[in-house]
């Protein structure tokens, strides 16, 4: 299914995304050394109700995790990508930690996904990585507008990966999003520019890229959520949602 927002949804989708900004950020603020991803987990749970808004993780039981989920947010740490179910770990100082949140508030869900360092070491393969992210996230943001269509969208990403140095696998990334959390179409973190969906104003895009060091293979880790780097090697993962609107695309996960 592919949505198209009335305003009336898209002011309520903006209040979504500013609230999943808003948890991340609090969040990113209180992961520090010594803090267990339960407790993350915890945080996100309090949130999300205080909001008086809904989880899209707790019970969501797709084809490709041993559902259901049962937490409110995704903890990916270091070899870990996509999917981390939080369990009982403790960053450690130097770890990546990447957070990955959906809400549904008043009918209309967002999504958006950061990736940060945990404590005062900067490892320079994780900075590395982090950046790459950001940088081709905003590409495929600056590509996104009415008349584009998705294969712009996925170049822009896939071409500033690549560029960077980075495999890119193409079986998770960017999705439709609106009354429902994942919708059509799908974005392939790289692809064929003027190929695909053609956007159109009031459309919700969730854009995610993300990378593994050395290697474009995952493996499912025992808990049957936690996607991580066959190699072992660090990974990243930034995501925003945005608003195809009249002018271009407007970004309702950016943090205030």
């Amino acid at each position: 299914m592919i949505e198209i927002l009335t305003s009336a949804q898209l002011s309520k989708a903006r209040a979504t995304g500013a609230l999943v900004a808003h948890i991340l950020q609090t969040l990113k603020s209180r992961s520090i050394v010594g803090t267990n991803l339960l407790e993350i987990d915890q945080w996100a749970k309090a949130m999300i109700m205080d909001a008086g808004a809904d989880s899209c993780y707790v019970d969501y039981a797709p084809s490709f995790g041993r559902g259901p989920f049962g937490h409110y947010i995704c903890t990916s740490v270091n070899d870990g990508v996509l999917h981390g179910l939080p369990h009982d770990y403790v960053l450690a100082d130097g770890d990546l930690l990447s957070l990955d949140l959906a809400v549904l508030l008043d009918g209309i869900a967002a999504d958006s996904a950061i990736s940060f360092i945990v404590g005062p070491t900067r490892p320079t393969t994780s900075v590395a990585l982090i950046d790459a992210t950001q940088r081709a996230l905003q590409a495929g943001i600056a590509a996104a507008g009415p008349g584009a269509r998705i294969g712009d969208l996925s170049h822009a990403i896939g071409t500033v990966l690549t560029d960077s140095g980075y495999q890119i696998n193409t079986d998770f990334g960017g999705h439709g999003i609106g009354s429902t959390m994942h919708q059509d179409p799908h974005i392939a973190n790289n692809g064929r520019p003027g190929r695909g969906y053609q956007l159109r104003p009031g459309l919700l895009l969730a854009l995610e890229p993300w990378i593994m060091v050395d290697t474009a293979e995952l493996v499912t880790d025992a808990d049957g959520w936690t996607l991580r780097s066959a190699t072992g090697c660090v990974t990243a993962h930034s995501e925003h949602t945005i608003a195809i609107t009249d002018d271009g695309a407007e970004i309702l996960t950016l943090p205030k």
